[in-house]
């Protein structure tokens, strides 16, 4: 039977989150890497009010709203939350993160569904950016009003939500050196920004893959030139990039060649792999949107998790150069850009490997071609610290309270910059990262969507780790935070 706890938090997603994320859909709010005119176009200011205005307006003692807005800076929505309910009020502190950057529309939506117009159907609240990471705001501060509400503590708490994570939180660092008095000594960090294996029980992230981005372009020509005079004399530079990938991977399995874009693969991680596979079983596959015929590139669900967690893979996401098919004239093209996308394992140095891979594609040119590797972001990935103990039962207990099923855990193949900024800041903290992308929800993609009942336990979830974050017991002396380095003097991606 429901408490009157997670009934609060079901009525306030459905008489208020809904309606206020759905005014959030229809925001063109793209991140600044896909609307250099983001300023100018207003659409992120307008973002940021929403979901400043629904924060404000709930009923938590002591919360304090600030929209920061640093030079020449994406803002950040900045809340801070003093401890409640005979907590100790400390400097001990629960930092709350997600974001309301949103990727670029997509092509490719069903009938009935468009990037900025929110459809509600069969539970699913369809539109970009409400799963990842609109949600987010809305989820935390409902968790905390629902504690509140029973006169259950919590620590201290502090929100951020960044307005640039979809563009690598390149502005995040300078915000934290602004606010890092006002953080606090953070022992818990809880993440809204990540997925789930499905749809039944709490997920935990276990780790994040890092990521190397960059435009690898090659010209041949001054201009283009009849085909047919120049074919079999110059070579294509199409073929001349096909021959440069090769260097980076084996086009027949997908396997990345390079050992700097490798990494160890923990014995911990290998064997919760092997749990969730289990878990999971057929419906991890069955959660794409495949071509008809179309199947994985290994049958076994372990390797498939592995391969998506804990191993560099490319993608290939943009090309210039390229008319479209009724532009395209019997020319040989002067030059071919690929927007490459290489996801590299959490322990990767995702910077470094961004200079190896653009000394590895530009070394001796194919034929004296220009050949030019632009790093475009280089992201660090994460791998979480040990669990402890008092965190393994409170995200089982969440769980079982929530979904009626124990938690899993599983690394996700994204990134998200901030976790590896995080794990330096505050070695001795406890990460509780989750999310609502489970399967079909396509974040990046088209038709993306929020699971609604998904998103109200996920809220609840975080009610009662915040709660338990309180009673929790060491049983050894928490390590100190390390001595703060300069946090834009690292590079993030």
């Amino acid at each position: 039977m429901p408490d009157a706890s997670s009934e609060f938090i079901a009525t306030t997603w459905n008489d208020e989150i809904v309606p206020v994320l759905s005014q959030y859909i229809r925001i063109p709010n793209k991140s600044p890497l896909f609307d250099p005119e983001w300023r100018e176009h207003g659409y992120m200011d307008r973002a940021v009010e929403l979901i400043a205005d629904f924060c404000r307006a709930r009923r938590i003692a002591g919360l304090r709203l600030e929209v920061q807005r640093l030079p020449s800076r994406t803002p950040l929505i900045f809340m801070e939350i003093p401890a409640f309910g005979g907590a100790l009020e400390s400097a001990d502190t629960v930092l709350l993160y997600g974001h309301l950057d949103k990727q670029p529309e997509f092509s490719g939506w069903s009938e009935g569904l468009a990037p900025f117009e929110p459809v509600l159907l069969d539970g699913k609240l369809y539109g970009r950016g409400a799963a990842d990471d609109g949600y987010a705001a809305f989820a935390a501060v409902t968790a905390i009003e629902a504690l509140q509400r029973e006169g259950k503590a919590h620590a201290r708490c502090v929100v951020l939500i960044e307005a640039c994570e979809e563009s690598g939180s390149y502005d995040l660092p300078a915000y934290v050196e602004h606010l890092r008095p006002r953080l606090g000594d953070v022992s818990l960090v809880i993440c809204l920004d990540s997925g789930c294996g499905d749809y039944d029980r709490l997920w935990s992230t276990t780790s994040l893959r890092g990521i190397v981005n960059g435009d690898l372009s090659v010209e041949v020509l001054r201009e283009g030139v009849h085909s047919g005079d120049a074919s079999g004399v110059v070579a294509s530079s199409f073929r001349i990039a096909r021959t440069l990938l090769s260097r980076l991977e084996d086009e027949k399995t997908g396997t990345i060649k390079p050992k700097f874009l490798h990494g160890p693969i923990p014995k911990q991680r290998l064997a919760q792999v092997k749990e969730t596979a289990k878990v999971l079983k057929g419906s991890f596959v069955a959660g794409y949107p495949w071509a008809q015929g179309m199947r994985p590139v290994v049958r076994d669900t372990s390797v498939l998790l592995t391969n998506r967690t804990w191993r560099p893979a490319l993608s290939v996401t943009g090309a210039a150069g390229l008319p479209d098919l009724q532009s395209a004239g019997n020319v040989l093209r002067p030059s071919t850009t690929l927007k490459l996308s290489i996801r590299v394992p959490p322990t990767v140095d995702a910077v470094r490997a961004t200079e190896q891979l653009q000394a590895l594609l530009e070394k001796d040119p194919p034929y004296g071609a220009q050949v030019r590797f632009v790093g475009e972001k280089a992201s660090q990935g994460w791998n979480a610290p040990a669990l402890a103990p008092w965190l393994g039962r409170a995200l089982n207990e969440a769980s079982s309270a929530a979904f009626g099923k124990p938690a899993a855990f599983l690394g996700e193949g994204g990134s998200i910059p901030f976790m590896a900024m995080l794990g330096e800041e505050f070695p001795a903290a406890q990460f509780f990262i989750t999310g609502v992308l489970g399967p079909g929800s396509n974040a990046h993609g088209p038709n993306e969507f929020l699971h609604l009942l998904t998103g109200r336990r996920v809220t609840q979830a975080v009610s009662h780790v915040l709660n338990a974050h309180v009673g929790r017991d060491f049983g050894v002396a928490r390590p100190k935070a390390r001595k703060r380095k300069s946090a834009s003097k690292k590079r993030r991606g």
